[in-house]
């Protein structure tokens, strides 16, 4: 009965292809022609934010302030002076930690003044040493998960301290520290919220899609104009940006729970308070923390991003790095990055995955046994680092602190790595380059140009409705309108062409390796395994290589595009395959068929729906590295969104493009979604 349907669409695509190659023959480039480009009557909508938001940050709402420098009460509007405190006050708890980490005086300058710490040379806040933190994380991994994971904590901290990169770690873990938890408990409240009131659970939705395919820099256009700039600017577009999967997976894991459990909590005479963190919250709490696992992540993909708007850390200096074409430099950088991804995100999997044994009977040092070598590394650790300040130069001591860029260093190594890659195989790269660029990327380019905005609309309206329905259609029509009428059509089919291509080339790749590693077990581990890998790097980090290689041109983002993107393609082909109930794969042997028939009659059309999944996973990570690299110089909606962030007025620019980026997600996973949906449905495995 299916085939029919397959002919159908077969035709409706021939027709729908034919009747958009001759719209493109028929209309010629004309911008008074309403056919080719839609007049932008969405023009004045970045200028209309912008005039709102100065409003209401310099004029709305004036009220009496006192100022200690003028000693006299003065008008200040209400609004800057709730964003200035919420400012001043995560800075100075970002100070704080940092000083637990790295020592300094800020934060006893804030209770006492620069006269006491002049006058009182003892008043310095000490650093914890740099044994003691690597101590604690190899403690916490192995009360966690074992050996295994204590000994990553291990090569982790060992490595960023030998490498002379704790001081930047330390940074960038104290703006982590602040933003996760106050992305998580600010995403569980709404989360629950959105479980209590299915009218909240109604906004939340949309707002979640868009939040979550908004690209990273239109998060700190706005943050610095109600914030500011420097570590707590960073922090809170941070929380913005980390905040959303926090809420839909509190809201999933509450809505999964089965309403016999909150029936026993009620008839043991629990309220609506401890039905709700006693009974709801606890039997949710896997799905809970693979929220909080998740914050963690999004934290730290936005390391480097963040220090755009003066965030100190790894990723500033990662930044600098890249600047000045250091790429030793920036490889050991980044491979910090990723070290402390990787740790934080497999803790925070072993602490959801981790269960506690409630009822177990232990004396008073079995129980707290960790926190006592805890203390006890304490002790020894701050001994380490008084016996190192006689081994050591007072300002070196690798005992206590191991000084920024004066550890072990292989720069120079992957430096000349790079310089024997570039006299080894310059025009072997440089062939394949020009090749991509003047044979592929060009024309493909100059065709999405060549596009009439009808056309387009035809096209990507008549796939949403063969694939999707009318509804989807109608949704998709409403997110390309939006674009259509700003003044950024032709610089979102840049980002659609750098996209499709990067999606094309990716989703092949990865359904391809997916399936061949699907057949074996063993293989499907490993690929799976290196796909969780892979998938804790920080996006910023897939540009190194790229650049290294191809230099500051569209190869370098698209490849970096292709390689970010094949994560979720090949993890989510391996998994589709692998779940194929084992009685098909016996029935399609019983009538002997070969292996490869068994994948292209059964396995792959049963799986079909959830590889499709992972092809709408890859458009947005495809989308989000096209996005980042405008950093290296694309013409598409990334490189005016970063021109936004320096812009005074760049609040309802980048806003308006951020959303532009948004609906191009959107439009994509609406289609793909309905489409994967639709097929689980018709094929009974929904």
């Amino acid at each position: 009965m299916n085939i029919p349907d397959k002919n159908s669409k077969a035709v409706q695509f021939a027709i729908l292809l034919a009747v958009f190659f001759i719209l493109c023959f028929l209309i010629g480039p004309s911008e008074s022609n309403y056919l080719w480009r839609l007049p932008p009557l969405l023009k004045e909508l970045p200028t209309v934010i912008n005039d709102s938001v100065q409003f209401v940050m310099f004029d709305w709402f004036p009220i009496e302030v006192y100022d200690p420098d003028i000693e006299d009460f003065e008008e200040k509007p209400l609004f800057s002076e709730i964003t200035r405190t919420i400012s001043s006050s995560f800075l100075f708890v970002i100070t704080f930690i940092r000083e637990i980490f790295l020592g300094g005086t800020k934060t006893i300058v804030a209770f006492t003044g620069w006269d006491f710490i002049s006058e009182n040379s003892w008043a310095v806040w000490p650093a914890l040493p740099w044994t003691v933190i690597a101590g604690w994380a190899m403690v916490l991994g192995y009360k966690l998960q074992g050996k295994g994971l204590a000994i990553l904590a291990a090569f982790s901290t060992g490595y960023i301290g030998i490498f002379g990169q704790w001081e930047p770690s330390m940074q960038t873990l104290s703006f982590v520290l602040i933003a996760a938890p106050v992305s998580v408990v600010f995403g569980l409240a709404l989360g629950i919220w959105g479980h209590k009131n299915k009218w909240v659970e109604a906004a939340l939705n949309p707002l979640l899609n868009i939040a979550q395919t908004m690209p990273h820099y239109s998060y700190l256009v706005p943050v610095i104009v109600l914030f500011g700039v420097g570590d707590q600017a960073a922090a809170i577009a941070t929380i913005f940006f980390a905040t959303p999967p926090m809420v839909r997976l509190t809201m999933l894991g509450l809505k999964n729970i089965s309403p016999d459990i909150v029936d026993a909590g009620l008839m043991n005479g629990c309220n609506r308070f401890q039905i709700l963190f006693r009974v709801q919250i606890p039997t949710a709490r896997r799905d809970i923390l693979i929220g909080v696992n998740q914050v963690v992540m999004q934290c730290l993909a936005m390391t480097v991003i963040a220090s755009f708007i003066g965030a100190q850390g790894l990723g500033s200096n990662l930044m600098i790095a890249l600047n000045s074409l250091k790429i030793g430099s920036g490889l050991e950088i980044g491979l910090c990055i990723v070290l402390i991804a990787v740790l934080l995100d497999k803790l925070s999997l072993a602490w959801a995955n981790k269960q506690t044994d409630y009822f177990a009977d232990l004396s008073f040092i079995k129980r707290y046994q960790f926190s006592l070598i805890c203390a006890a590394i304490f002790v020894a650790g701050v001994i380490f680092a008084y016996i190192g300040r006689f081994m050591f130069d007072e300002d070196f001591n690798y005992l206590y602190i191991v000084p920024h860029n004066k550890g072990i260093t292989t720069a120079p190594f992957w430096q000349a790595a790079v310089d024997w890659i570039w006299d080894t195989f310059f025009f072997t790269l440089k062939g394949f380059n020009e090749f991509l660029i003047v044979s592929i990327l060009v024309p493909m380019k100059e065709a999405y140009l060549g596009m009439p905005v009808v056309a387009t609309f035809l096209l990507v309206m008549g796939t949403a409705y063969i694939l999707a329905g009318l509804r989807s259609a109608l949704i998709v029509c409403g997110f390309l309108l939006f674009i259509a009428f700003s003044e950024f059509w032709d610089r979102a089919l840049i980002t659609a062409y750098m996209t499709s291509f990067s999606v094309i080339v990716a989703a092949v790749v990865g359904v391809t390796v997916g399936s061949l590693c699907a057949q074996n077990a063993f293989a499907s581990k490993v690929i799976l395994l290196l796909c969780d890998f892979f998938q804790t790097f920080p996006s910023f980090i897939y540009l190194i290589p790229v650049i290294m290689l191809f230099g500051i041109t569209d190869t370098s983002v698209i490849i970096a595009a292709i390689v970010y993107a094949l994560v979720p393609a090949i993890r989510y082909t391996v998994e589709g395959l692998r779940n194929v109930p084992a009685v098909l794969h016996d029935a399609g042997s019983m009538m002997g068929v070969s292996r490869f028939q068994r994948w292209i009659s059964i396995e792959f059309p049963l799986a079909f729906p959830h590889i499709m999944l992972g092809v709408n996973q890859t458009v947005i990570f495809a989308l989000f590295m096209v996005i980042i690299g405008a950093f290296i110089g694309t013409t598409d909606l990334g490189q005016l969104i970063l021109k936004a962030i320096s812009d005074p007025r760049g609040t309802g620019i980048g806003i308006t493009l951020g959303l532009c980026v948004a609906f191009i997600g959107l439009a994509a996973d609406q289609i793909l979604r309905t489409w994967a949906s639709e097929r689980k449905k018709a094929l009974g495995v929904a």
